[in-house]
């Protein structure tokens, strides 16, 4: 039975890593937003908080014309990178990588619990996109985990049906980066410091430069002809300015029957011109909602639990 079951795994583990890394790289390449845009804004014009505008029942921010800014809490993603520092370019992009989903739905539903602490989330998602070991988090982190994942994707990260050969899957070739694999000991030797964890994933010193041609305050125009750009403070942190110019809303302040939505939560911040962190994008650092509308976009769909049955593969690059 045992040799079966292993013979099985075998064969699931080697079909993922031929078959979800190319097809999900080809998708995100596609679907990044690098149309760098200019912006007719005056220098000495003060941007509104985000958090005045109304939200939609998901929390995303329904847009009118003017300029918004808001700071948003930030994940590393990217084990074994630098901190961004002011030089790095930052734009906003899909989530890829390992476990994709699973990471979605930790940021999605961090914004609604938000007493849930930053590091424990962080904790959380480390150990997600390392492929570690569930049950070497901290009692304190698992049950914060159990708030914020499904009990299906506590059972995947637990091994689930394939938990008897997990170990396995950790011995191929290519079974993840330096960040990562250093990352997984870190839990295996049942590491109790934060700091330990951060000292390994976010590298203190200056990201390299490969892209001198991308600045770090330009503006990203969107399919909506509204325009964003990010500027990240830390690997916690990033600030968000949008800009939505008169003319883009109708008379009723919507684009073709829709209201115009923008919800960076649940997607990632990258650089565009450096070998920073890759950050993903959990719920505003003072999230005040004033009105809620309820909507029905088909621009915008609201967010749900993501399937996560789809890139299972141990990380083998980022």
């Amino acid at each position: 039975m045992l040799k079966n079951l292993l013979s099985t795994a075998w064969f699931v583990i080697l079909l993922s890593s031929c078959v979800s890394t190319s097809h999900n790289s080809h998708h995100y390449e596609d679907a990044v937003n690098t149309n760098v845009a200019q912006v007719d804004l005056s220098a000495d014009t003060k941007p509104v908080s985000l958090t005045e505008l109304p939200r939609t029942e998901d929390g995303g921010f329904v847009l009118a014309p003017g300029f918004y800014e808001a700071e948003f809490k930030t994940y590393c993603l990217q084990p074994g990178t630098p901190d961004p520092s002011p030089q790095d370019a930052y734009l906003q992009a899909p989530l890829s990588g390992y476990r994709k989903d699973i990471v979605e739905t930790v940021l999605y539903n961090s914004r609604s619990k938000p007493g849930i602490e930053q590091r424990h989330v962080q904790l959380l998602l480390w150990s997600v996109v390392s492929g570690s070991d569930f049950n070497r988090l901290s009692p304190a982190v698992r049950a914060d985990a159990m708030q914020l994942l499904t009990s299906k994707q506590v059972f995947e990260l637990k091994g689930g049906v394939m938990g008897v050969v997990k170990n396995v899957s950790y011995n191929l070739p290519g079974g993840g980066t330096n960040g990562h694999n250093n990352i997984r000991r870190l839990f295996e030797m049942g590491s109790a410091s934060y700091e330990a964890f951060e000292k390994i994933a976010v590298l203190r010193e200056t990201p390299q430069i490969k892209r001198a041609d991308f600045k770090n305050d330009q503006w990203y125009k969107q399919k909506q002809n509204y325009y964003v750009r990010h500027f990240p403070v830390s690997y916690q942190k990033v600030r968000i300015q949008v800009y939505v110019p008169d003319g883009v809303l109708d008379s009723t302040g919507k684009v073709a029957g829709e209201y115009l939505v923008f919800d960076p939560t649940g997607s990632q911040t990258i650089p565009a011109n450096s070998n920073a962190q890759r950050l993903g994008i959990g719920g505003p650092f003072l999230d005040i909602v004033r009105a809620v509308i309820k909507i029905n976009n088909a621009n915008n769909p609201p967010k749900k639990l993501p399937d996560n049955k789809k890139n299972n593969k141990i990380p083998s690059r980022v």
